[in-house]
């Protein structure tokens, strides 16, 4: 690692790329979403003759797969703004794809959108599958040749489309009204059972070393307040504390009820739990979320429910406390989302060009491929990039076993894509480069929706944009730096500042209540979160300056120390009483 003038150059980690994570928890609602809302207008224009109009269809068909943890009032608002924002992308290609049939043109007007979607979708914090979709279905129509007369006939596919998704993806709400919200705080409750179990199996690894270096050196590295925490406990931590935090943002989008109350009681005890890590009550919880995931009725716990909205009302003001631009702020110049998406427009306009000049018969797969490189830091667009390529060319491998099976008929080339489209959301959830196996196929069967390709030349298309879609996305990461890391560390660190002086306040006032403790703790949860987020970002950045590494452990080091000291008040008032459910 060199360092010149306060920055430092970081090599590009290869340990742990392709490794298989856990399957998501709610990954089959986004595939049979998806799959319902592709199937339903892909059937009838196979019955009509028409399927070369899916692209059509399909735009608005794939915003099934957005929103899925929101609450249903609020998914319903989410879901629209999903929908306008892919139309208005749709028609802006179809728009250029009608006026000219210059391919640099279609090139560039491609690769701003792609830089638009990419600000867009992590200004708003939409969540998975982000930008990609969007630019996908610009890109891909903005090279099928138009009639500027057609253009508002196949928005009104589009259209068409998403009306299916958004019913298809409220139409669980007249089961299970408040499902999102369960499983929300389910997921929190999860997060904070696991901390002890990280704590025994740091214990376990420290005791087997029989220097004791572990024990020694840990704790300077990752700024707990143990001194011996590992960086799983510290990673295990911070799960915890987003899962909470993201627990109480869903929370509060729902209008109050008995049953929003309820949860809150629970996401209470989560507090507590994340501030002491009481060990005793890891089974507790871990029963309150099997019965919230299973619609049991919901638990009963010690707190009353005035005691409770005391103290979960003070979590409106943490959910100002964030650390991202809103969606108009984030396209000025100073914005720290700026740089990102300088970063896709040029490496996905390189790739398109490059492409091109290479002759490939599908230069928008490389555009597409550039902005799926993109990532919050240099070193995530490093993994993201090796798992394309490793999951294009097994995908491309499967794609020659499904040919034959696909040129059976046009029914059974729409039941592969569905069931392709099934089997990414649930592979992708492992890890990017499995769930990109399935999607190369898919997105070949998806050109021969018009007619039959000549199959040797889309499969060398695919794997040129693919190489030269990577190449350029690196490029583009490692000439555009993100500098403006260092400032958001620096912010978040003022916010972690100003909720411990708020805390540190509280015993010169006299004894604290347990709300006013509540809301210190929550605050400062919520400025740790932001802090780890940001310093992660900073250290995935090839070439950045220095973080003030020692001032972040200490402010963390502090942080979580207080928040076990404020989670007191609230043990001492509801320790006495017996824990119902």
């Amino acid at each position: 690692m060199n360092e010149r003038s306060g920055t430092r150059v970081h090599p590009l980690p290869l340990k742990g790329v392709f490794r298989l994570g856990r399957w998501g928890d709610i990954w089959h609602k986004h595939a049979l979403s998806a799959v319902v809302a592709l199937a339903v207008p892909d059937l009838i224009l196979l019955a009509m003759g028409r399927l070369d109009l899916a692209v059509y269809t399909s735009a608005g068909a794939m915003c099934a797969l957005y929103a899925h943890g929101l609450p249903y009032r609020a998914r319903a608002r989410a879901l629209l703004g999903v929908i306008l924002g892919m139309i208005a992308s749709v028609g802006v290609a179809l728009t250029a794809a009608a006026l000219t049939r210059f391919a640099v043109v279609l090139v560039v007007v491609s690769a701003v959108l792609a830089a638009l979607h990419k600000v867009a979708c992590d200004a708003t914090r939409i969540g998975p599958p982000g930008n990609l979709i969007f630019t996908f279905m610009a890109a891909a129509c903005a090279f099928v040749p138009q009639r500027l007369a057609e253009v508002p006939f196949h928005l009104a596919l589009a259209a068409v489309g998403a009306v299916i998704a958004w019913l298809v993806c409220m139409a669980p709400a007249i089961v299970r009204p408040d499902g999102p919200q369960r499983i929300a705080v389910a997921r929190a409750l999860e997060a904070v059972v696991r901390l002890p179990r990280a704590g025994a199996d740091t214990a376990v690894a420290t005791a087997v070393d029989a220097d004791g270096d572990v024990g020694a050196n840990t704790g300077a590295n990752t700024g707990t307040d143990s001194g011996t925490d590992s960086g799983a406990v510290l990673r295990a931590r911070h799960a915890a504390a987003a899962a909470v935090n993201a627990a109480w943002h869903t929370i509060l989008l729902v209008p109050p009820s008995p049953d929003r109350g309820a949860l809150e009681r629970l996401l209470v005890h989560a507090e507590e739990f994340l501030a002491t890590g009481a060990v005793a009550d890891a089974d507790r919880f871990a029963g309150w979320a099997a019965d919230l995931r299973r619609n049991r009725p919901l638990p009963e716990t010690d707190l009353t429910e005035a005691e409770a909205a005391e103290l979960a009302g003070v979590a409106v003001e943490r959910a100002a406390w964030g650390g991202r631009p809103g969606l108009l702020s984030a396209f000025h110049p100073s914005s720290p989302l700026f740089p990102i998406g300088v970063r896709v427009a040029a490496g996905s306009a390189l790739a398109g060009l490059v492409s091109m000049a290479a002759g490939v018969g599908h230069p928008y797969w490389a555009i597409v491929t550039a902005a799926a490189v993109f990532q919050a830091n240099a070193t995530l667009s490093w993994q993201r990039a090796l798992q394309r390529v490793l999951g294009n060319l097994a995908g491309l491998l499967l794609f020659v076993v499904l040919l034959p099976i696909s040129r059976i008929g046009q029914l059974a080339l729409v039941l592969l894509v569905l069931l392709l489209q099934f089997a990414t959301e649930a592979l992708i959830t492992r890890n990017y480069w499995l769930g990109t196996v399935c999607v190369t196929p898919m997105a070949l069967l998806l050109t021969e929706f018009p007619g039959y390709q000549p199959a040797g030349q889309m499969i060398t298309d695919r794997w040129l944009d693919t190489c030269v879609g990577v190449a350029a996305g690196l490029l583009g990461c490692l000439l555009v730096t993100n500098r403006r890391t260092a400032d958001r560390i620096d912010a978040a660190l003022g916010r972690v500042a100003a909720a411990q002086d708020r805390a540190e306040r509280l015993p010169e006032a006299g004894p604290a209540g347990p709300g006013e403790a509540f809301q210190a703790r929550s605050l400062l949860v919520a400025a740790l979160v932001e802090l780890r987020e940001a310093t992660e970002i900073a250290a995935g950045e090839w070439w950045r300056d220095t973080p003030p590494e020692e001032r972040i452990a200490r402010a963390e080091r502090r942080g979580h120390r207080t928040l076990a000291r404020l989670a007191e008040p609230v043990r001492d008032r509801v320790g006495s009483r017996p824990v119902g459910g």
